[in-house]
Formats: C-alpha cells, sequence, structure tokens
C-alpha cells in the first residue's frame, strides 16, 4: 500500500487530508492516531476505495483501491459500532459477506464455523445480537470480517465504546487472530496505549488537515501479551507518542 502526496478536499473546500505520504508493506499492523476530526476515518475510506483522492497518487496491491477491492485484494472494515442485523442469527450475521459475493454453498458453512472459531464464539452461532454483550458483538463483527479471509483490514476505532478491561482483552484477541493469519491492518483509535500495544508501526497526524507528522516504529516482538503493558519500555513508547500528538494538535 503507497501514498504519495494525496490531499482530499470536499465540496466547500473543507480541506480534509493535506499531502498524505506512506509505504505499509504487506502484512504489517500499523495504527494511525491523531486529533478528533483530523482525517484519519477519511484515510481508511481512500484505502478502501470509498472516497477519491482531489490530489496525489494511493495504491492497494499496486492498483487504484477500487479496482484492488473489486478484483485483487480481499479487503474487510471494521467499524465503531459492530453493525450486526438484529433478526439474524450471530451465524447469520458472519454468513452475510459470503453471501454477497456468492460464495459456494458447500464452503460457506465451514468458513463461518471456522471464523467463530477464531473469535472463540462458536456456542453462541444460534444466539441473536440482541442476547449478546458489546464485547461479543464485537466479536461476531470481527469474525464477520475475517470469513472472507481478507489480505487487507481496516479497522475504525472498533474497541472505542468499550470498557477498558473489555478493550485490551479484544485487543489480546485481536493481536493473536493478527499472528495467526498476517494479514495487512490499519487501525484507527484515540488510544495511544491501544496503538503501541497493537502496532508495528504507529503514524501519527496533525489537526485537520490532516497530515502524517510523525511515524513511530514499536519495538516490541510479536505476539505480545498483556504483561507488556506493566513495562517501563512501554510506558516510554506510549510518553513518546502521546507527546508527539499533543505537538500534531497545537
Amino acid at each position: 500500500m503507497r501514498a504519495s502526496s494525496v490531499d482530499v478536499t470536499y465540496a466547500g473546500a473543507i480541506r480534509a487530508l493535506a499531502d498524505i505520504a506512506f509505504e505499509i508493506p504487506p502484512g504489517q499492523f500499523t495504527s494511525i492516531v491523531g486529533p478528533s476530526g483530523c482525517g484519519k476515518s477519511t484515510l481508511l475510506r481512500l484505502v478502501a476505495g470509498l472516497v477519491r483522492p482531489t490530489r496525489g497518487e494511493l495504491s492497494v496491491a499496486g492498483q487504484d483501491p477500487t479496482t484492488a477491492r473489486r478484483e485483487a485484494a480481499r479487503l474487510s472494515f471494521v467499524f465503531q459500532d459492530a453493525t450486526l442485523l438484529p433478526w439474524r442469527t450471530v451465524s447469520a450475521n458472519v454468513r452475510l459477506p459470503l453471501e454477497l459475493q456468492d460464495a459456494p454453498r458447500a464452503d460457506r458453512q465451514q468458513r463461518v464455523r471456522g471464523a467463530l472459531e477464531l473469535v472463540g464464539l462458536t456456542d453462541f452461532s444460534g444466539r441473536y445480537p440482541s442476547e449478546l454483550s458489546g464485547g461479543m458483538r464485537m466479536r461476531v463483527s470481527l469474525a464477520r470480517s475475517l470469513v472472507t479471509e481478507p489480505e487487507l483490514l481496516l479497522l475504525d476505532e472498533p474497541f472505542g465504546a468499550l470498557d477498558d478491561i473489555t478493550r485490551q482483552t479484544l485487543n489480546e484477541e485481536l493481536m493473536g487472530l493478527w499472528t495467526r493469519r498476517r494479514w495487512t491492518g490499519l487501525f484507527v483509535t484515540h488510544n495511544i496505549a491501544e496503538a503501541v500495544f497493537l502496532s508495528e508501526r504507529i503514524l501519527v497526524m496533525s489537526a485537520r488537515p490532516g497530515r502524517i507528522v510523525a511515524d513511530v516504529q514499536v519495538p516490541f516482538p510479536m505476539p505480545r501479551t498483556a504483561d507488556l503493558r506493566s513495562q517501563a519500555d512501554f510506558a516510554r513508547l506510549t510518553g513518546q507518542v502521546t507527546a508527539e500528538l499533543r505537538r500534531a494538535d497545537a
């Protein structure tokens, strides 16, 4: 994935992004942090081919993002809201992307079962969203995104509405999923500790128009465990990223 001198200006001359440039190799987990309204979600939508740049170039798997999404790179998007259909069971919600792709019926059940096993919800396949906790609903959303076996996973603050303990648990589970599958991950969050825990690299954005003002490498080996959060090096790096973010918001 590569961006070069990318700008996005919306109608009314609102400049959302300015001179965005980065390169993300396949299989890397990268987080994006920045002040509210700086264009983090716009950047994800650019990568997904849902927004087009006003200026500059952006490629995914060597292609225009829209083309890549349709023809080359399997892509999934996870939002802050689990966006589950309340009238469908857990397994039926997870199966939905396969139905939309018209995947062979013979494969659907096996792939849904595999995705639910990944997130530890096999025993809840027949439940409805209203019967699940917030954390479990987000696990269903993750399973739905993984059932298509994506090469690129875009996550827009998926754990932002959850309490800290549930959030940390899901961070650890997401880390485990990434370690097993090694898809390319692009993760938007306001939580600096979350970004440090999950990422190999953190891009810090400025206030609008959003620019990438720092590119921080995270040196901790993968996979990471919960005890990393209590280590001094983790606290130091979290403080460094926080300082970069404060400068970006100044």
